[in-house]
């Protein structure tokens, strides 16, 4: 009988050869059990017994995460994260039965590109996840502090002093010193440091602009991050609330698959049509992590396919909530 726990249990065993196989079992799950999506579904006119390729998955759009309670199956949710945005916006949560499997699977997939957390100190520079509460992210840095064993205190608002400081400390380690940043604040840093200062250290952003800065194309911003700090490229971390998978880009803004995602492109003038050929489009993702809420959801955010599967962000349809990757189109 399968359940929830038996999707989790099996996804480090997967291969490329049962991804597919793996994730067509866990939409028909998903479509029974999943009451949000079982509507969805029905009001589409598709009979989940029909689809036998990923193409023919109906996704959700991520939007249902701000007005329903999206879950597979019937548990008391411990946990609800909730997204980042504005007073103006309405939080997406995604409701779990607790965070054991997020941040076991968010430490698989960042071993799996930067290799083992204890190579690493982890310097966060996260503050308005931080001021709004209940972030994701946050969560997952903070199980990264934890299990690195690096000893030395995390979160950092908007004291630079302070974390230049313990910049310098972590160099004293011999460990790899990730300055993991939210975009404006690492903008807000560059502005505040001499310049390649922090020519030793990963400098990772993710989450946009938060509406506190104006919004820049990617290589715009990578180049103005790359002179201030003297670093030749600035990695990215893609996520978001309403996934429990993470990608990375080590550079360029080119992001390697995750193994437990997969990302397709929907025509945006057509967002039923589904198709791997376009030059660009609005980005769908099937993430296998999603079993207690929904693998397969329809983003706000426009991408860019490259061979093997790895993609880049673009930039996100107009009238999109102010939130991560809000990168302008370039």
């Amino acid at each position: 009988m399968l359940t929830n726990s038996s999707f989790k249990n099996s996804l480090p065993e997967l291969t490329p050869e049962s991804w597919q196989a793996h994730a067509l079992a866990l939409f028909r799950y998903q479509a029974e059990h999943n009451p949000v999506y079982r509507q969805y579904i029905y009001l589409r006119g598709i009979d989940p017994d029909q689809i036998t390729e990923l193409t023919q998955i109906p996704f959700l759009p991520i939007e249902f995460f701000k007005t329903h309670r999206i879950s597979t199956g019937n548990f008391e949710a411990k946990v609800v994260y909730q997204s980042s945005g504005t007073t103006q916006t309405t939080r997406s949560r995604h409701y779990l039965p607790d965070d054991i499997f997020y941040k076991e699977n968010a430490q698989r997939l960042f071993e799996y590109y930067y290799g083992p957390l204890t190579d690493y100190i982890f310097l966060p520079l996260l503050p308005s996840y931080l001021e709004q509460g209940d972030s994701s992210l946050v969560a997952m840095v903070d199980y990264f502090i934890k299990n690195s064993g690096q000893g030395v205190p995390g979160f950092y608002l908007n004291d630079f002093t302070a974390l230049l400081r313990q910049i310098e400390q972590a160099r004293q380690t011999g460990k790899k010193v990730l300055l993991i940043g939210v975009t404006y604040a690492l903008l807000d840093l560059a502005e505040a440091v001499k310049p390649g200062s922090l020519v030793d250290v990963i400098i990772m952003e993710t989450g946009g602009m938060k509406g506190r800065r104006r919004e820049m194309v990617r290589a715009e911003l990578h180049e103005v991050l790359q002179q201030a700090f003297g670093v030749k490229a600035i990695h990215s971390e893609y996520g978001m609330t309403e996934l429990l998978s993470q990608a990375y880009s080590l550079g360029e803004g080119i992001f390697k698959p995750a193994p437990t995602l997969k990302i397709f492109l929907r025509d945006m003038n057509d967002p039923l049509t589904i198709s791997n050929q376009l030059k660009s489009g609005g980005i769908n993702v099937i993430d296998l992590a999603n079993v207690d809420s929904c693998a397969f959801l329809e983003t706000k955010d426009i991408g860019k396919l490259h061979p093997g599967g790895s993609f880049e962000v673009l930039g996100r349809f107009d009238n999109s909530d102010i939130r991560g990757c809000n990168l302008m189109i370039g």
